[in-house]
């Protein structure tokens, strides 16, 4: 596992995956240009997974390049800075987000802040990833 909960840098990074909200999640395109998106994600211990719409350009340049990062917002002060890198993956065996019920919980009043019923954000963003990170750092 990269990230060691026995160390005070990996219960930081096992505490933000699952308070925090939001991730950056760079993929790079055919040109090899960095492309950031701001994504909600659901860590399940082991992977970060994430629902995307069907023609999103993130699912075209990990079909190219599958290695990301994700990374989280630092703090007011710069500070508390993580990223991890790993490879994505389609997933099309996890369920739509409306029948996940940690993803749904989580992101049950972004849901409606966005206008939004869990069945409708399932249908527009219906393409699961998953990321596996294999390396974790940060200051």
């Amino acid at each position: 596992m990269v990230i060691d909960p026995t160390t005070r840098f990996g219960q930081r990074v096992a505490a933000r995956l699952q308070r925090d909200e939001f991730l950056w999640l760079t993929t790079v395109s055919r040109d090899i240009t960095p492309q950031p998106s701001l994504i909600w994600f659901y860590w399940d211990g082991e992977t970060v997974l994430i629902y995307s719409q069907p023609n999103a350009p993130k699912l075209r340049n990990i079909a190219v390049h599958p290695v990301v990062s994700l990374n989280f917002q630092a703090n007011d002060e710069g500070e508390d800075v993580i990223i991890l890198t790993g490879k994505a993956a389609i997933d099309p065996s996890a369920p739509p987000s409306n029948l996940h019920a940690g993803y749904r919980e989580k992101y049950a009043r972004g849901t409606v802040q966005i206008g939004m019923t869990p069945e409708s954000l399932a249908a527009e963003f219906s393409v699961a990833i998953r990321v596996a990170p294999t390396k974790a750092r940060g200051f």
